[in-house]
């Protein structure tokens, strides 16, 4: 008989388990604590810069780009769009489609979109355009990248000066021991680094400082910058955050990391990554 009772028991448990709602993310603090999302838009809104860091192809990650958007908008229609996925040469293209001036297939035709904007950021964009805001392309063109990580940052000074209007004043700052740029340098000391590791920690450079020169270029008084990049260009404080506080210190800075783990709970090595942490399921659809 107890056989019996252990099995039915055994039966019970896994059922209770197997019937639990799967949870699609968690929103954390730094201090691991859950946060509340209104109280994390509130902390956005007051903000002069929302660094979002995303997981390129997380698709939790681009629906919560999408509603924090229109959450800081609805606050008060104070709100300022910018994203990593579209480079600083095709602000004129940008401008044109949002004024009308193109057609919508002309300016995905000419933007040299990522091959997942229909699903991910074509959203973002058409949310923006549709209620008049403006969207900031910022990041650096990419055959500029392709030459710093070939000649290093000095490859730059040779560029003429209608080349150097889509860049960050040159020379810009740089330190290996900024964060996030410590540990490429740490893979490379390991042997797990190929090629000029030095070099490719420049082009991650001239991509952050890039974007963070045009997010402080385009701020405006009273309105919040809500910038889309991936987790690595802003996590630990680091990159693009760097970045704008080299260029203006004072700055008011609001930090989000995405992560992916097997389940949604606050893990230690999440601590002090950003102010906000967004945990999916690495189990979660994933976008192309």
């Amino acid at each position: 008989m107890n056989k019996y009772l252990l099995l039915l028991l055994s039966v019970l448990i896994s059922s209770v388990s197997f019937a639990q709602t799967p949870e699609a993310f968690e929103l954390y603090k730094a201090n691991g604590k859950k946060a509340k999302y209104k109280k994390m838009i509130e902390k956005m809104n007051e903000a002069d810069v929302v660094l979002f860091g995303e997981l390129h192809n997380n698709s939790i990650c681009h629906w919560m780009q999408l509603q924090v958007s229109k959450s800081i908008f609805e606050q008060d229609s104070m709100l300022t769009m910018g994203a990593e996925m579209f480079e600083a040469d095709n602000q004129l293209i940008m401008d044109e489609y949002f004024t009308n001036v193109i057609k919508q297939s002309s300016f995905e035709k000419e933007m040299r979109m990522w091959n997942n904007y229909n699903t991910d950021y074509k959203p973002l964009v058409e949310f923006a355009k549709s209620n008049g805001v403006r969207f900031v392309a910022t990041n650096v063109p990419r055959r500029y990248a392709a030459l710093v990580n070939k000649s290093g940052l000095q490859g730059l000074m040779d560029l003429s000066d209608e080349a150097k209007k889509f860049l960050a004043p040159l020379p810009i700052p740089f330190d290996t021991l900024a964060p996030n740029y410590d540990e490429m340098m740490k893979m490379s000391m390991g042997g797990h680094g190929s090629g000029n590791m030095l070099n490719m920690v420049m082009a991650q450079a001239i991509k952050d400082a890039n974007m963070a020169h045009f997010i402080v270029e385009n701020l405006e008084e009273g309105k919040t910058f809500i910038h889309f990049q991936g987790d690595f260009h802003s996590k630990n404080y680091g990159a693009i955050y760097w970045y704008l506080k080299q260029y203006n210190p004072n700055l008011n800075i609001v930090t989000l990391s995405t992560v992916e783990a097997n389940n949604v709970e606050f893990d230690e090595s999440y601590e002090k990554m950003a102010d906000f942490i967004l945990v999916t399921p690495a189990s979660m659809t994933k976008t192309y």
